[in-house]
């Protein structure tokens, strides 16, 4: 049986560390938010779901990325993503998540934009849990 191929994580630079602490500030006082270090980064849970991860010390492809989830994204946002060339896909457990780049402090409002969108999916899934 062959080995799954991780991920390469680079060192998230200087200016990306202050801009996900920008971030982690502002969406820590949407209702329900909660952040837990995950392998070098903070990731972001709405509830239970975890929506978004911000780079502390490694990045997802480049030192200056962040990755958001958007499960069932409609054909409108879909284009959107698509027509952003900051933005990326992968596919993690067999969820769509998106990354992010940004190349300066104009980019902030445009990644919250992202996250947020995220976040407001995150409210409208709903894991089946087997009851007890």
């Amino acid at each position: 049986m062959k080995a799954r191929k991780r991920p390469k994580l680079p060192p998230v630079s200087e200016q990306m560390k202050a801009w996900s602490a920008a971030l982690t500030a502002e969406i820590a006082g949407w209702p329900r938010v909660s952040a837990r270090s995950f392998f070098g980064f903070n990731a972001l849970y709405r509830g239970e779901q975890m929506f978004a991860a911000l780079p502390r010390t490694r990045a997802m492809h480049t030192p200056n990325s962040l990755v958001f989830k958007l499960v069932h994204a409609a054909a409108p946002l879909q284009m959107r993503l698509q027509a952003d060339t900051r933005v990326g896909s992968m596919e993690m457990k067999k969820a769509r998540w998106y990354t992010f780049e940004l190349d300066s402090d104009a980019d902030l409002h445009d990644a919250l934009d992202w996250i947020k969108r995220s976040y407001d999916a995150a409210k409208t899934a709903n894991p089946q849990k087997k009851a007890r």
